[in-house]
Protein backbone atom coordinates (compact mmCIF):
# COMPACT_ATOMS: atom_id res chain seq x y z
CA UNK A 1 0.00 0.00 0.00
CA UNK A 2 2.90 2.83 -1.09
CA UNK A 3 1.58 6.15 -1.53
CA UNK A 4 3.71 7.08 -4.96
CA UNK A 5 3.38 10.86 -3.74
CA UNK A 6 5.55 10.03 -0.34
CA UNK A 7 9.08 10.78 0.28
CA UNK A 8 11.28 8.10 -0.29
CA UNK A 9 13.31 7.28 3.35
CA UNK A 10 16.68 7.20 1.03
CA UNK A 11 18.41 6.73 -2.46
CA UNK A 12 21.81 4.57 -2.43
CA UNK A 13 23.45 2.54 -0.42
CA UNK A 14 22.83 2.47 3.44
CA UNK A 15 24.73 0.70 6.34
CA UNK A 16 23.70 -1.89 8.54
CA UNK A 17 25.60 -1.20 11.51
CA UNK A 18 27.47 -3.47 13.41
CA UNK A 19 27.15 -2.81 17.04
CA UNK A 20 29.75 -2.02 19.11
CA UNK A 21 30.58 -4.06 22.50
CA UNK A 22 33.12 -3.88 25.52
CA UNK A 23 35.38 -6.12 26.85
CA UNK A 24 32.76 -7.19 29.17
CA UNK A 25 29.49 -7.21 26.30
CA UNK A 26 28.32 -3.77 27.14
CA UNK A 27 26.83 -1.90 24.28
CA UNK A 28 29.54 0.84 23.80
CA UNK A 29 27.23 3.19 22.43
CA UNK A 30 29.86 6.12 21.86
CA UNK A 31 32.30 3.60 19.41
CA UNK A 32 29.08 2.59 17.53
CA UNK A 33 28.19 6.40 16.92
CA UNK A 34 31.37 7.12 16.26
CA UNK A 35 31.70 4.30 13.40
CA UNK A 36 28.40 5.57 12.40
CA UNK A 37 29.96 9.12 11.14
CA UNK A 38 32.86 7.09 10.24
CA UNK A 39 30.39 5.37 7.11
CA UNK A 40 28.41 9.00 6.49
CA UNK A 41 31.72 10.87 5.72
CA UNK A 42 33.08 7.38 3.35
CA UNK A 43 29.24 8.40 1.51
CA UNK A 44 26.80 6.30 3.30
CA UNK A 45 23.13 7.66 2.49
CA UNK A 46 21.57 6.18 5.70
CA UNK A 47 21.94 4.30 8.98
CA UNK A 48 20.40 1.32 10.05
CA UNK A 49 20.69 0.64 13.91
CA UNK A 50 19.89 -2.70 15.62
CA UNK A 51 18.88 -4.33 12.54
CA UNK A 52 20.07 -8.19 12.44
CA UNK A 53 23.86 -6.79 11.68
CA UNK A 54 23.79 -5.08 14.89
CA UNK A 55 22.89 -8.66 16.63
CA UNK A 56 19.42 -6.99 17.79
CA UNK A 57 18.20 -10.08 19.04
CA UNK A 58 20.91 -9.40 21.58
CA UNK A 59 20.06 -6.27 22.88
CA UNK A 60 17.96 -4.74 25.15
CA UNK A 61 15.11 -2.62 24.67
CA UNK A 62 16.89 0.32 26.42
CA UNK A 63 20.32 -0.27 24.68
CA UNK A 64 18.37 -0.12 21.49
CA UNK A 65 16.93 3.39 22.05
CA UNK A 66 20.49 4.78 23.89
CA UNK A 67 22.03 3.14 20.47
CA UNK A 68 19.35 5.21 17.96
CA UNK A 69 19.25 8.32 20.09
CA UNK A 70 23.25 8.34 20.02
CA UNK A 71 23.40 7.87 16.39
CA UNK A 72 20.77 10.31 15.70
CA UNK A 73 22.60 13.31 17.74
CA UNK A 74 25.84 12.17 15.75
CA UNK A 75 25.00 12.05 11.90
CA UNK A 76 24.48 15.14 9.82
CA UNK A 77 19.99 15.73 9.92
CA UNK A 78 19.78 14.87 6.43
CA UNK A 79 20.83 11.55 6.68
CA UNK A 80 18.16 9.24 8.28
CA UNK A 81 18.55 6.73 10.85
CA UNK A 82 16.41 3.82 10.50
CA UNK A 83 15.76 1.27 13.68
CA UNK A 84 15.20 -2.56 13.62
CA UNK A 85 12.16 -3.46 14.92
CA UNK A 86 11.11 -6.50 13.65
CA UNK A 87 10.35 -9.08 16.72
CA UNK A 88 8.62 -12.40 17.12
CA UNK A 89 5.14 -10.80 17.97
CA UNK A 90 3.14 -7.88 16.42
CA UNK A 91 2.72 -6.82 20.36
CA UNK A 92 6.46 -6.54 20.70
CA UNK A 93 7.22 -4.93 17.65
CA UNK A 94 4.78 -2.68 18.09
CA UNK A 95 6.64 -1.36 20.94
CA UNK A 96 9.68 -1.74 19.59
CA UNK A 97 9.02 0.48 16.88
CA UNK A 98 7.17 3.32 18.56
CA UNK A 99 10.13 3.27 21.06
CA UNK A 100 12.32 4.04 18.30
CA UNK A 101 10.60 6.62 17.06
CA UNK A 102 10.47 8.18 20.49
CA UNK A 103 14.30 7.84 20.22
CA UNK A 104 14.41 9.59 17.25
CA UNK A 105 14.70 7.34 14.34
CA UNK A 106 13.20 8.75 11.09
CA UNK A 107 12.13 5.04 9.88
CA UNK A 108 12.16 1.72 11.07
CA UNK A 109 13.09 -1.77 8.76
CA UNK A 110 10.58 -4.56 10.61
CA UNK A 111 11.15 -7.98 10.11
CA UNK A 112 8.70 -10.46 9.66
CA UNK A 113 7.32 -12.64 12.16
CA UNK A 114 8.92 -16.28 11.97
CA UNK A 115 6.76 -18.79 10.78
CA UNK A 116 3.70 -16.84 9.69
CA UNK A 117 2.17 -17.53 6.72
CA UNK A 118 0.25 -13.98 6.43
CA UNK A 119 2.31 -11.35 7.71
CA UNK A 120 0.12 -8.90 7.09
CA UNK A 121 -1.99 -9.18 10.18
CA UNK A 122 1.50 -8.19 12.12
CA UNK A 123 2.17 -5.44 9.71
CA UNK A 124 -1.01 -4.15 10.39
CA UNK A 125 -1.02 -4.20 14.19
CA UNK A 126 2.56 -2.45 13.87
CA UNK A 127 1.16 0.54 11.66
CA UNK A 128 -1.95 0.81 13.18
CA UNK A 129 0.57 1.42 16.88
CA UNK A 130 2.68 4.15 15.29
CA UNK A 131 1.02 6.35 13.26
CA UNK A 132 1.86 8.32 9.54
CA UNK A 133 5.16 6.70 10.18
CA UNK A 134 7.69 5.59 7.29
CA UNK A 135 7.83 1.45 7.66
CA UNK A 136 10.13 -0.48 6.02
CA UNK A 137 9.48 -4.45 5.54
CA UNK A 138 12.00 -6.77 6.14
CA UNK A 139 11.99 -10.39 3.95
CA UNK A 140 15.27 -11.83 5.68
CA UNK A 141 13.98 -15.69 5.34
CA UNK A 142 17.62 -17.37 6.42
CA UNK A 143 16.70 -15.78 9.88
CA UNK A 144 13.09 -15.34 9.89
CA UNK A 145 11.20 -17.95 7.76
CA UNK A 146 9.23 -17.77 5.58
CA UNK A 147 9.62 -14.41 5.18
CA UNK A 148 7.05 -12.18 2.83
CA UNK A 149 5.57 -13.36 -0.65
CA UNK A 150 6.09 -10.71 -3.35
CA UNK A 151 2.68 -10.82 -4.42
CA UNK A 152 2.12 -9.70 -0.51
CA UNK A 153 4.13 -6.70 -0.69
CA UNK A 154 1.73 -4.55 -1.96
CA UNK A 155 -0.68 -5.31 0.89
CA UNK A 156 1.39 -3.85 3.56
CA UNK A 157 1.28 -0.63 4.72
CA UNK A 158 4.97 0.23 4.21
CA UNK A 159 6.50 2.36 1.64
CA UNK A 160 9.12 0.13 0.97
CA UNK A 161 10.98 -3.06 1.63
CA UNK A 162 14.44 -4.51 1.98
CA UNK A 163 15.00 -7.92 0.55
CA UNK A 164 18.25 -9.98 2.21
CA UNK A 165 17.32 -12.89 0.14
CA UNK A 166 19.74 -12.25 -2.30
CA UNK A 167 17.61 -13.82 -5.19
CA UNK A 168 18.37 -12.36 -8.27
CA UNK A 169 14.94 -14.09 -9.77
CA UNK A 170 12.51 -12.18 -6.60
CA UNK A 171 14.62 -9.13 -7.43
CA UNK A 172 13.16 -9.08 -10.75
CA UNK A 173 9.38 -10.07 -9.53
CA UNK A 174 9.76 -7.32 -6.91
CA UNK A 175 10.71 -4.87 -8.94
CA UNK A 176 8.00 -5.66 -11.76
CA UNK A 177 5.17 -6.09 -9.42
CA UNK A 178 5.82 -3.60 -6.31
CA UNK A 179 5.46 -0.36 -6.28
CA UNK A 180 7.17 0.20 -3.40
CA UNK A 181 10.75 1.67 -2.61
CA UNK A 182 13.45 -1.50 -2.66
CA UNK A 183 16.34 -2.11 -0.80
CA UNK A 184 18.61 -5.02 -1.03
CA UNK A 185 20.22 -6.85 1.87
CA UNK A 186 22.89 -8.80 -0.20
CA UNK A 187 26.41 -7.08 -1.50
CA UNK A 188 26.68 -9.72 -4.50
CA UNK A 189 23.73 -8.45 -6.70
CA UNK A 190 24.49 -4.45 -6.01
CA UNK A 191 25.36 -3.73 -9.59
CA UNK A 192 22.18 -5.77 -10.61
CA UNK A 193 20.17 -4.05 -8.42
CA UNK A 194 21.25 -0.35 -9.43
CA UNK A 195 20.87 -1.28 -13.08
CA UNK A 196 17.44 -3.11 -12.87
CA UNK A 197 16.75 0.34 -10.81
CA UNK A 198 16.32 -0.73 -7.15
CA UNK A 199 15.94 2.08 -4.51
CA UNK A 200 19.08 1.24 -2.92
CA UNK A 201 20.69 -1.07 -0.62
CA UNK A 202 21.29 -1.84 3.07
CA UNK A 203 24.12 -3.30 3.47
CA UNK A 204 26.50 -4.67 6.68
CA UNK A 205 29.77 -5.15 4.31
CA UNK A 206 29.13 -1.14 3.90
CA UNK A 207 30.41 -1.31 7.41
CA UNK A 208 33.59 -2.15 6.09
CA UNK A 209 33.93 -1.35 2.47
CA UNK A 210 31.49 1.21 1.71
CA UNK A 211 33.09 3.11 -1.12
CA UNK A 212 33.17 -0.21 -3.10
CA UNK A 213 29.29 -0.86 -1.87
CA UNK A 214 28.40 2.76 -3.52
CA UNK A 215 30.61 2.42 -6.64
CA UNK A 216 29.36 -1.73 -7.09
CA UNK A 217 25.51 -0.03 -7.00
CA UNK A 218 26.17 2.58 -8.89
CA UNK A 219 27.05 0.64 -11.92
CA UNK A 220 31.11 -0.50 -11.30
CA UNK A 221 31.64 -4.49 -12.20
CA UNK A 222 35.17 -4.11 -10.83
CA UNK A 223 34.10 -3.20 -7.56
CA UNK A 224 31.37 -5.49 -7.15
CA UNK A 225 34.15 -8.18 -8.05
CA UNK A 226 36.48 -6.12 -5.41
CA UNK A 227 33.42 -6.85 -2.99
CA UNK A 228 32.96 -10.64 -3.93
CA UNK A 229 35.72 -12.05 -1.23
CA UNK A 230 34.74 -9.94 1.62
CA UNK A 231 30.82 -10.74 1.08
CA UNK A 232 32.14 -14.38 1.46
CA UNK A 233 33.89 -13.47 4.11
CA UNK A 234 31.18 -12.05 6.30
CA UNK A 235 30.33 -15.64 7.75
CA UNK A 236 30.16 -16.75 10.14
CA UNK A 237 28.27 -14.47 11.91
CA UNK A 238 29.15 -11.85 12.91
CA UNK A 239 32.86 -12.78 13.84
CA UNK A 240 33.09 -12.50 9.96
CA UNK A 241 32.14 -8.84 9.38
CA UNK A 242 33.17 -7.75 12.68
CA UNK A 243 37.03 -8.90 11.94
CA UNK A 244 36.51 -6.70 8.77
CA UNK A 245 35.28 -3.76 10.27
CA UNK A 246 38.20 -3.87 12.83
CA UNK A 247 40.54 -4.48 9.82
CA UNK A 248 39.19 -1.25 8.45
CA UNK A 249 38.70 1.02 11.05
CA UNK A 250 40.39 -0.63 14.66
CA UNK A 251 37.44 -1.21 16.34
CA UNK A 252 36.48 -4.00 18.47
CA UNK A 253 35.87 -7.75 17.35
CA UNK A 254 33.48 -8.60 21.10
CA UNK A 255 30.24 -10.09 19.56
CA UNK A 256 27.01 -11.47 21.53
CA UNK A 257 26.24 -13.80 19.41
CA UNK A 258 28.17 -16.36 18.46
Amino acid sequence: MADPDRTRVFDGVGVALVTLFDHDQSVDVAATADLAVRLVDAGVRAVLVAGSTGEASALEAHERRSLVGAVRRRVPDEVPVIAGTGAPSARQAARLTAEAFDAGADAALVLSPPRAADPRPYYAAVADAVGEVPLLAYHFPVVSAPGIAVDVLGDLPVVGVKDSSGDPGRLLEALTTFDGDLYVGSSAILTQAGALGATGAILALANSHPEDCIAAFGGDPAAQLRLAPHHLAMAPFPRGIKAQVASRWGTGTVARLH
